[in-house]
């Protein structure tokens, strides 16, 4: 049996998005399919302002979004163009590639907004690496 391996989460910012990062770690990579884990820290918004993470690529992995407070625009390569609300999963399957962007929705940018929430990454399957992405909504 293995010691078990105490994972402190490295603090972030991502495009002003404070977050809490404990994959991957210098001593542990990845857990099991798990790659990356984000922790989006609440965080208030002033009018006028918002997160916004630019259009970036992924490959050979998938990423689930869920809030628990707030909203977030998601926009992709595939067309998709979906509000993410507090309580819904976004699944993003890149396979061979896709590109998107997460931002505050324009209507929140006026008035103001809140942010909580988790994204996880996960390495796909070798044998589904280059599968045709896709993206859902839940």
């Amino acid at each position: 049996m293995s010691t078990p391996l105490l994972i402190t989460p490295k603090a972030e910012d991502i495009a002003g998005q404070p977050i809490l990062r404990p994959l991957p770690a210098a001593k542990c990579r990845s857990v099991g399919p798990f790659v990356f884990f984000d922790h989006m820290l609440e965080k208030a918004y002033a009018p006028g302002s918002g997160m916004n993470i630019n259009q970036h690529p992924h490959i050979g992995l998938s990423t689930l979004t869920y809030l628990f407070e707030g909203q977030v625009q998601h926009k992709d390569s595939l067309g998709s163009d979906q509000l993410v609300e507090a309580g819904d999963v976004s699944w993003m399957t890149a396979g061979r590639g896709v590109a998107h962007v997460e931002r505050t929705p324009q209507t929140l940018r006026h008035e103001g907004s809140r942010l909580h929430g988790l994204q996880v990454w996960l390495a796909l399957p070798r044998e589904q690496e280059g599968c045709e992405p896709v993206y859902s909504h839940h």
